[in-house]
Order: structure tokens, then sequence, then C-alpha cells
């Protein structure tokens, strides 16, 4: 099976996000290659592209993870490593490094890149995608005490933070109770509010996991998205669409 994730960079000055480029995993070998938004996040913020892959119209092919990838994920010789793969609910025997990017999200101190996966497609026709709550830094310290009240399967609902002056479109999550638990991250955004315009009770969430401290703060709640509606095609935007292409192999 096909395993896809897209690499998202934000520019440091504006704090716009461009989807800029994809990573795929065939079972056999990893595939790079660049979006049509990485000529967005050119013409608009001077990105340049990456240095490990320094043409923006090449597929750069390779047996093994590119450093760019494997360098965001935990080794397991760390002490941490079973509390890690507990917090995003993966088995601790199974290393899959395209499900640990997809659920980490990659993220590094060091610079301003984000990954997350192509949702899963189940044989109902529904796609399912899984998300740590972003922004709880900004939220009182009750939602994260209210955090650590959730079950699993508990459902979570939207709300648009009309007066966020940072991000006009930011979606909130809030509980039954209408305590706020972060944000939806904001690859989701423009996706969401196309399938609220048509179908709102398309969307469901639901808890997946809860990670009480020690976990990160950007770790404490694991959420499940579901999408059930015909004819919903996830990440279609011009953004998302590769650049035309020339075949490169690494070693």
């Amino acid at each position: 099976m096909l395993k896809k994730l897209f690499i998202a960079w934000q520019d440091p000055r504006s704090r716009a996000w461009f989807a800029i480029a994809q990573l795929t995993h065939s079972g056999d070998s990893y595939q790079f290659r660049y979006l049509q938004g990485v000529k967005e996040a050119r013409e608009k913020s001077g990105f340049a592209g990456l240095f490990s892959f320094p043409d923006l119209e090449k597929v750069y092919e390779s047996p093994n993870l590119f450093p760019f990838f494997s360098n965001r994920i935990l080794r397991r010789s760390r002490p941490d490593y079973p509390d890690y793969m507990s917090w995003l609910n993966l088995p601790e025997s199974e290393y899959d490094p395209m499900a640990m990017l997809s659920r980490s999200g990659g993220t590094k101190v060091t610079d301003h890149f984000a990954l997350f996966p192509y949702p899963e497609l189940d044989d109902r026709g529904r796609y399912h995608l899984y998300f740590f709550t972003h922004g709880l830094r900004y939220l009182p310290s009750a939602s994260a005490d209210r955090i650590l009240t959730l079950q699993v399967g508990d459902r979570l609902f939207l709300m648009h933070d009309f007066q966020n002056e940072f991000d006009r479109l930011a979606l909130m999550l809030r509980t039954e109770d209408a305590h706020l638990v972060g944000y939806c991250p904001r690859y989701l955004r423009e996706d969401i509010f196309e399938v609220f315009q048509q179908n709102p009770h398309a969307v469901t969430i639901t808890v997946e996991r809860v990670n009480p401290p020690p976990a990160f703060l950007q770790m404490r709640l694991f959420c499940h998205l579901t999408v059930d509606w015909e004819g919903f095609q996830p990440f279609s935007s011009s953004m998302y669409q590769p650049l035309p292409e020339a075949v490169a192999v690494l070693e």
C-alpha cells in the first residue's frame, strides 16, 4: 500500500503556511517530489527549496528514508522511546517511520517544517485522519485540565474562531460541555470548511487518546477525524498537485 505524507513550510516572518512537497513509500523505496505549492512559497515568501533536494523538478528516490526525515524520528535507543510510541498510539514493536512522522508531525525547534498524512480510505468510502490538537499553549490552563478528564470515543466539536487576529479561518475544538481543548491543524482548514459548507454532519471528531504529563503539551490530546461524504477528495486543490519531473535516484 502506498503511504503518503505532505511537507509544509511556514514563513517565519508572515507565519503563512505552504504545502511544498510530498514523501511517498511504496514498500520498496521512498520518493520525494515537490508540489505546486512550492511555487507559491517561492513567489510570496522567497522559499528556495530544501538543501537536500535542490532541483524542484526532479523526483528523488531511495531505498532508505532520506536524512531530512529520519532525523525527525526519535531513536529506538532513547530511554523515552517506549513512552513516545505510546503517546503516538503506535505499537512499540512495529517500527514504521511513515506512521511515526505522520502522527508526530516531524517538527523540530530548529526549522519551520511540519509533516501531515494523506487520509486513510476505508471500504465504506470514509476518510480517516489522526492528529494532535494544536495551540494549547495559547489557551487557559483549564483547557489542559479538562483534556485529562476526557475518555476515548468522546465527541469533539468544531468552532470558528472569527476574531483570531493571526488566522481568520482558525477552527477550535470544544467538548460537548463547551470547554475549549485546542485548535484543528491548519492543513485541515481548507477541506474542513468546504465539507461544512456542503454537509456539516459529514465530519466526526472523537478522542483517540489522552496523554497526561510528562507527555509534551503538544501531544496531550490525540484525535480521530472521520469524513463520510460521497465525492469528497482530500487535499485536491492546485497546491497539492505535483510539479512536472524527471527521475533522480539517490543512493
